[in-house]
């Protein structure tokens, strides 16, 4: 991923050097354990950990494979460099490369895994804040983008922060599903490895040895894991999408915040654009980018073949920095989201009344009056104020047939805004427990 969309803890992940450290770590725990087990001399396995405060040269290892054409090859030729060739004698003794690459990549998207938890536990702090905040601030609700019922800013950023702590259960439950590693040898079958050898460097690592590989963990539990990373991406171009319309001109209810000296147009001077959600709408299509790739990484031929490989070189690392960027972005949009809610008073009132129709339909059909003469009671006063800009009110108490049902106080009182709002404390209950 490009640096204007990366943060460095998730992109250390993801170097070389951070690779190879982690490839150095499995074939030590690996001869550590044959060396437990009597399989391989324990001055070898010792040798092996001496090399634990090496730097291992990336340009090295670059020159060997040019030549070898293989990576892990390379990797274990410059081992062999560091320690000595009869020390290296025994490393990767049963292994076969998928060993090192699956187990190492199992560990890197854990790590990464680790970082977004960490990033969706500081957005739902921000969600949870603004929905307090504005828990009762009046706002129009919309349907099909069209005027609705009234609803409340507090209940937006709680279905928000809803929506986000599902997400958070399901990448643990990814993360879970990952963190899975095989030093099983060639097509799985341990013929050359003791299984204790995995289960050693599986305990070593924080991860639990896959029940059973053919040459490579097999992929469905990748494809679940960059599922859950788009459901994600998705829920974050949601949020986005919605303060974009919040701050479209004839909208107005909040916007992102507005630095001094900071510019939205190199045309027009009074532009203020919502730059940073639009960037979060984008960014989540990079993320979902890697979904169907990562399905169809599930189909392999026979025990093994590398056409996952390419695609995972690059979804690998290149999906978790982006979603990592978009989380914080977002996080930071909703703690500095400026909110009008005076503007949000006065676009509830533009159609003076409509929003309440519903509740005129209710009463009357209480009162007796069929449902479908109640609707077309109400509708007629309706279509007035869409097409002629009447008073809602007012136009239904001018209708004879309205008011054969209900009296002018029963009228007004229908217009009542905390009716609308009088659920609110229990919907927050169920979202964030008694608060």
């Amino acid at each position: 991923m490009i640096p204007r969309y990366s943060r460095p803890e998730m992109v250390s992940i993801w170097s070389p050097e951070t690779k190879f450290r982690i490839w150095y770590e499995i074939e030590a725990h690996a001869c550590e354990a044959m060396a437990d087990l009597g399989i391989i001399p324990r001055e070898n396995a010792d040798a092996v950990w001496k090399a634990r405060n090496a730097t291992f040269d990336v340009a090295r290892i670059d020159e060997i494979e040019a030549v070898t054409k293989h990576d892990v090859i390379a990797f274990l030729t410059h081992l062999s460099e560091i320690i000595g060739a009869d020390a290296a004698r025994f490393v990767h003794q049963g292994m076969t490369s998928s060993d090192v690459l699956d187990t190492c990549f199992n560990v890197q998207l854990t790590r990464a895994a680790d970082i977004l938890v960490k990033d969706l536990d500081g957005l739902l702090d921000a969600l949870k804040a603004r929905a307090m905040e504005h828990r009762g601030t009046v706002r129009i609700g919309r349907s099909h983008g069209i005027h609705a019922e009234p609803t409340t800013m507090g209940l937006t950023f709680a279905r928000f922060y809803a929506e986000m702590a599902r997400n958070r259960d399901r990448l643990v439950a990814a993360r879970a599903e990952i963190a899975t590693g095989a030093i099983s040898g060639a097509v799985g079958t341990f013929a050359n490895i003791d299984p204790r050898v995995e289960e050693h460097v599986c305990r070593e690592l924080g991860l639990a040895p896959e029940p059973i590989s053919t040459q490579v963990i097999p992929r469905d539990r990748h494809a679940a894991f960059f599922a859950a990373l788009g459901v994600v991406g998705s829920s974050i171009e949601n949020i986005a999408t919605e303060i974009r319309h919040m701050q479209r001109t004839e909208v107005l209810e909040a916007e992102e915040f507005f630095s001094k000296g900071q510019k939205g147009s190199s045309a027009m001077p009074h532009k203020r654009n919502p730059v940073l959600t639009e960037n979060l709408t984008g960014l989540a299509r990079l993320v979902r980018m890697a979904v169907i790739p990562a399905m169809e990484n599930v189909t392999l031929w026979h025990e093994r073949d590398i056409s996952h490989s390419s695609v995972e070189r690059n979804i690998g690392p290149d999906t978790t920095v982006t979603l990592d960027f978009a989380l914080f972005r977002l996080t930071r949009v909703i703690e500095n989201l400026v909110i009008y809610p005076d503007n949000m008073m006065s676009n509830l009132n533009k159609f003076r009344g409509l929003v309440h129709s519903q509740r005129v339909l209710l009463a009357l059909t209480q009162k007796g009056v069929s449902r479908e003469d109640a609707y077309r009671l109400v509708q007629k006063s309706a279509m007035k104020v869409w097409e002629q800009g009447a008073d809602f009110m007012t136009e239904l108490k001018a209708d004879p047939e309205v008011t054969a049902a209900l009296s002018e106080a029963e009228i007004e009182e229908k217009f009542d805004l905390s009716y609308h709002t009088k659920h609110v404390d229990t919907i927050f209950a169920r979202v964030f427990g008694d608060t």
